[in-house]
């Protein structure tokens, strides 16, 4: 259960009622191995799905807010879209492109921008959608498509004293392909991640800056940045759902690294996403908290290169994985019963795909709630070996840690498996 606080001049948020109830960090139990999902906080077993919906996935999602990504905002009360071009022979006459500027807030609240592409001939359309690093400019050379005013890392495309400018247009086409993605048949929404929360700490700017914080000590649960990207995902979502070109009911979100933490958040605390695809997320998104593998990332150290990524409670577990009352396979099974796939590169050791892997399988359970299998192959598959398209998918290829047509290839290949 939760209630809505509805604080004037600022965002309402979410409230797990059952927070107060949840113990210290310090205080909580150890458990060894990736928790199983359909047990319950109190220890009780989960066994049908009306349990599983009405007891166990609001206290998990609780349970992820209280302890690490924060309070899950508010839907904002009106989502409204202002069109800032159309293209109907855009992508050599495969799409049609368009730009729309969203505002969910006053007017001195950060809009977002989001560039859709839609196939001619093919509406409504199944879409994919999702954040992207550098700016909706990034992917096409087109001058019409909003330049972000908003702070931006220093080494991206074209960026000069953390500010986009037009030198970056186009300067990374094959990270959303969008004429590829058309020309399957799919619709392809994203936005700069940047829009809703810069990916900078110690800086109260973007969304986090409607937030009043309280008096006195920090709250250790406040929303922190990946929680307000996946709720940007979630406005975006707000938006499409009304576009008659889009098919609303088939919308899958994805994202790389960051951005697929991001992706997969989005989805388990949305169930309108039809499909899931958290692509190389790694510690805090599709990988084990608990583990020991030297070469994939620990929380001790994601927490300290990225402090703003985690609510403050997530960083007493950096030396006590044990503790946390969920593991990733948690989240996993909050999307449960609707498709997940997580795909991954052999090179990119950092995100632990053999982690990835036992995360997707320990997720299972709550599936089987549903009458549904989860992971239906063992053991982890090859690079280059044939993508696993069960509900809860799996692919590893060759390579470093990156977002390139390949990978679309592939999530295009489970798309058509779950969304056609």
């Amino acid at each position: 259960m939760r209630t809505a606080l509805a604080l004037l001049g600022v965002l309402a948020v979410i409230v797990p009622t059952s927070a107060a109830d949840f113990p210290p960090p310090a205080k909580l139990p150890a458990h060894e191995g990736l928790p199983n999902p359909t047990v319950a906080f109190d220890g009780s077993k989960i066994e049908t799905v009306r349990e599983w919906e009405s007891k166990r996935r609001p206290e998990l999602k609780a349970l992820f807010e209280h302890y690490m990504y924060g309070r899950f905002p508010a839907k904002p009360e009106t989502v409204t879209a202002k069109l800032l071009f159309e293209d109907a022979k855009a992508l050599d006459g495969k799409g049609t492109l368009r730009e729309v500027e969203l505002t969910f807030g006053p007017p001195e609240w950060p809009k977002m921008y989001l560039l859709l592409a839609v196939p001619n001939g093919k509406t409504p359309a199944s879409c994919f959608v999702g954040p992207n690093f550098g700016g909706n400019h990034l992917v096409l050379a087109d001058e019409r498509i909003h330049l972000p005013t908003s702070w931006m890392p220093a080494n991206g495309p074209g960026v000069k004293e953390n500010k986009a400018t037009a030198a970056g247009r186009g300067k990374s086409p094959t990270v959303w392909p969008m004429k590829q993605i058309v020309e399957r048949g799919y619709a392809v929404a994203t936005f700069y991640c940047g829009d809703i929360q810069p990916d900078r700490p110690a800086v109260r700017e973007g969304m986090r800056a409607t937030i009043v914080p309280p008096a006195g000590a920090p709250n250790p649960a406040e929303t922190a940045t990946i929680a307000w990207w996946a709720w940007g995902c979630h406005r975006a979502v707000d938006y499409l759902v009304t576009d008659k070109s889009i098919d609303g009911k088939r919308i899958a979100v994805c994202g790389h690294s960051r951005l697929g933490k991001t992706a997969l958040l989005a989805g388990a605390f949305d169930d309108r996403i039809a499909l899931v695809i958290p692509h190389q997320a790694g510690c805090g998104g599709t990988g084990p908290s608990r583990h020991s593998d030297p070469k994939a990332e620990p929380v001790a150290r994601i927490n300290k290169a990225f402090p703003h990524w985690f609510c403050d409670n997530f960083k007493a577990f950096g030396d006590a994985t044990t503790k946390l009352p969920f593991d990733q396979n948690g989240l996993v099974a909050l999307c449960a019963p609707r498709p997940v796939l997580f795909t991954n590169a052999s090179d990119d050791l950092w995100a632990n795909p053999s982690g990835q892997f036992q995360v997707l399988e320990a997720a299972g359970p709550a599936y089987k709630l549903y009458g549904h299998d989860g992971l239906a192959k063992s053991p982890m598959p090859k690079p280059g070996d044939p993508l696993i398209d069960s509900r809860l998918g799996y692919w590893i290829r060759s390579g470093p840690h990156s977002m390139n047509p390949d990978d679309w290839a592939i999530w295009m290949n489970f798309a058509d498996r779950w969304l056609k």
